[in-house]
Order: C-alpha cells, then sequence, then structure tokens
C-alpha cells in the first residue's frame, strides 16, 4: 500500500496525539482504544477544577450539569440522532442490561440471539429466560460470514411469540457487519406477529469505528462504549433508545438523576428523555476524558472518512495475511471495518502466538469461539505497522 508522503506526515502528526501508540505496534482498539494525550489532560484538569471549586459545591453542579449534556450533544451527533434519546451509562453491558431489563416480560415470550453474542449478554439473556419463562433461540449467523443472507436467516427463525431480537452491529469475533437497517425493517414488519419485534444491537465494535446513522437503521437499542473505537476513557459509554418505543422501557436501577423531584424533594415521575435511565453520582471527569477524545479523531477527519480509511487499512492487513499460507482469514472477502480475525493451520497455538507476538511489541488478542486471532486495526494505524506484523506472523510459522 502506497499513501502520499504527504498523508503519512499528516497521520504521524496525529499519533503524536496518542502516546499509548510509543514502543509498540497496537492492534487491539477492539479491546480499548489508546487514549490521546488531551483526553487525559481533560480528565486530570476535570479532577483539578472539583477540588478547588469544592467537588459539592453549587458552581461545581452547574459545571457538572452543564459538561454532561454537552457530552450527550456530541455523542448523538457522532451517531446521527437527537441527543435526548441518549442515556449516558458505563459500557455496552450496562446499556443492554437497561434494555434487556425495561421491557415487560411475559412467560412464554421469545428472544432470538445470534449465535456471536458476547458473554455478558449472554449471561443476561439466560437469566431473564430463568425468571419469567422466557424462551431463547439462537440464530446461527456465524455460517453467514462468507456466504448466505443474514436477513433471511433471521427471518426463518421469528415466530409470533419473538419479542426481541439481540445482535451485534459489528461482530466481536469474525468482523462481520451485519445490515441493520434491512433487519430492523424485517423485525418491525413481520407480518405473523401482532406487535414489532423489537431489536436491541450491541455497538461495542462499531460505534467509533462505522459511519453511523442510526435514525435511518430504525434500531430499537444501541449500546455503545467510548473506551474503544473512540479511544476514550474506560467507564463512560451510552445507549440510544428509538423515540418510538421509549414509553415501553422502565427503569431497572433508580436515582436522582432519572427523576423529576417537587419542591420538598419528594420524586415525581420519570425524566422523559434518555436521563430517566441514568442513576447517580458518575466519574464526570471520564465524561470530559470522552469529549476530548472526540474531539480529536474529529480534528482529522469526520466519520465517514475515517471510517474509509479503516476499511482501507484493514483490507491491506487481509490481504497480506491471506498470502501466507499457514494463515486463514475468517472473512474470505475483504473486511468491512477494523476487525481482522484469522486462525493459524498446523499446531499452532494461537494463545502462544499472541504472547509471543506481544513479546515483541505487537498486541493482538485471542477469540475462544470461533478459535482464532484478532488484529483491529484504527484510522492511525500506519502501513508500515501492518508489514511489521505480518513479517513477524510469517516468521513464527
Amino acid at each position: 500500500m502506497i499513501y502520499p508522503q504527504a498523508f503519512l506526515s499528516e497521520v504521524q502528526q496525529q499519533r503524536k496525539e496518542f502516546p499509548g501508540l510509543t514502543n509498540k505496534v497496537y492492534f487491539n482498539f477492539g479491546g480499548q482504544g489508546t487514549l490521546p494525550r488531551s483526553g487525559l489532560e481533560a480528565i486530570i484538569d476535570a479532577h483539578n477544577l472539583l477540588q478547588q471549586q469544592g467537588p459539592f459545591s453549587l458552581k461545581v453542579n452547574d459545571w457538572i450539569r452543564q459538561k454532561t449534556e454537552l457530552l450527550r450533544e456530541e455523542i448523538a451527533q457522532e451517531l446521527g440522532v437527537e441527543p435526548p434519546t441518549i442515556t449516558l451509562t458505563e459500557n455496552v453491558t450496562s446499556g443492554c442490561n437497561i434494555a434487556l431489563w425495561g421491557l415487560d416480560w411475559q412467560e412464554g415470550d421469545r428472544i432470538l440471539m445470534t449465535d456471536c453474542e458476547h458473554p455478558g449478554v449472554i449471561a443476561t439473556v439466560e437469566e431473564i429466560s430463568k425468571r419469567f419463562g422466557v424462551e431463547i433461540d439462537i440464530c446461527p449467523i456465524l455460517n453467514t460470514l462468507n456466504e448466505g443472507d443474514p436477513v433471511e436467516v433471521i427471518k426463518e427463525r421469528l415466530t409470533p411469540q419473538t419479542k426481541l431480537v439481540v445482535l451485534s452491529h459489528l461482530l466481536w469475533n469474525t468482523g462481520q457487519v451485519l445490515p441493520l437497517k434491512e433487519i430492523s425493517h424485517l423485525c418491525h414488519n413481520y407480518a405473523e406477529s401482532d406487535r414489532p419485534i423489537l431489536v436491541l444491537a450491541d455497538a461495542a465494535q462499531s460505534a467509533g469505528s462505522l459511519a453511523l446513522k442510526l435514525g435511518e437503521t430504525e434500531v430499537d437499542f444501541y449500546a455503545f462504549t467510548g473506551h474503544k473505537w473512540f479511544c476514550g476513557p474506560a467507564g463512560v459509554g451510552g445507549l440510544y433508545i428509538r423515540p418510538e418505543i421509549f414509553e415501553l422501557i422502565n427503569p431497572t436501577f433508580i436515582g436522582w438523576r432519572g427523576i423529576n423531584i417537587d419542591e420538598k424533594g419528594q420524586p415525581i415521575d420519570f425524566k422523559k428523555d434518555g436521563r430517566k435511565f441514568e442513576i447517580a453520582t458518575s466519574a464526570y471527569p471520564q465524561y470530559e476524558g470522552l469529549r476530548a477524545a472526540i474531539a480529536v479523531h474529529n480534528s482529522w477527519a469526520n466519520s465517514e472518512e475515517r471510517y474509509q480509511q479503516i476499511c482501507q487499512l484493514s483490507e491491506y492487513l487481509w490481504q497480506g495475511l491471506s498470502e501466507i499460507s499457514a494463515v486463514n482469514c475468517l472473512k474470505q472477502s475483504p473486511p468491512e471495518a477494523g476487525l481482522v480475525s484469522f486462525k493459524v493451520d498446523g499446531n499452532t497455538n494461537h494463545k502462544e502466538m499472541v504472547q509471543k507476538l506481544e513479546s515483541q511489541g505487537f498486541l493482538l488478542r485471542t477469540i475462544r469461539d470461533p478459535d482464532c486471532i484478532r488484529a483491529c486495526v484504527h484510522y492511525f494505524t500506519l502501513p508500515d505497522e501492518i508489514e511489521q506484523l505480518i513479517k513477524a506472523i510469517n516468521s513464527m510459522i
């Protein structure tokens, strides 16, 4: 891959914002992104301000309210939705739990879940099944990675009792991007059901990497985090809820941030927007860290341009790995995002290979199902880093 020198210089300049990229070759953005320098500084500055002004002063409380709403607005802009549709959470799993426990489950209801979901979401669905007598159906999405139609596979497994479909927009294990708009439209218009079937998307890998306009996808719930592809601090995420189904969801955990209070300090009712599901005191300085991280990305290019760069670089990695005879990329065509998962033939132990790579400065991770290695490419990954990784893997085989 040949990039103009001016472009490479621009990327090198952007990388100076990310001190975590020094002394290593980082391919773990799908686990946790590298925090930009300005993000860390924003967190420290916020902590200092809180202490200087008094952590629970009127001035600080007003500052917190303002900064919280700024974060909500900036996240909404990144996702292509309105700010009131956003609930601020700690992570993806928190957002999924709000949606899953907030529905009015009845015995005999069914949940359709793909066979590529994260253990945290699987465990939540299984607990709901135990408590409420809800049946779980598993959809074999893994088999559609290289052939088959995921929309048709989901359609075949919908029933009149299906209340919710649980899937990931960008599958964390294989890197497949599911056609979210088509799936949502199918579920909302399923002819054999007397109610629209709702769709919950785990957006752990898609938010911050794909170019998103959530309103156009018709998805009902979109749970995301700031600490992966947005490169924000751990502990800040969110949940988008489609406005048309907002009143269907009730909070499981309740606190002062989600309720309206009368002049005597007594709760009246729930707030009518995404704040309804926010509970109480959060790590507010982390909010500033995420805002700063988002600003860093937008200073380089918009989300569509960043996504296109991610795809070009991940294809470069995919192509290089595909040329190694002992390596089999799970996806047989160029990746649609920044996840590149691959297997190594023979008696190679994937965990041992990842450990050896890390000892040489290359950071990747293993996936258990399917058993493979996953590399994550961001828009500021260098072609030279990709070439180094390919060379290192080839030397181990």
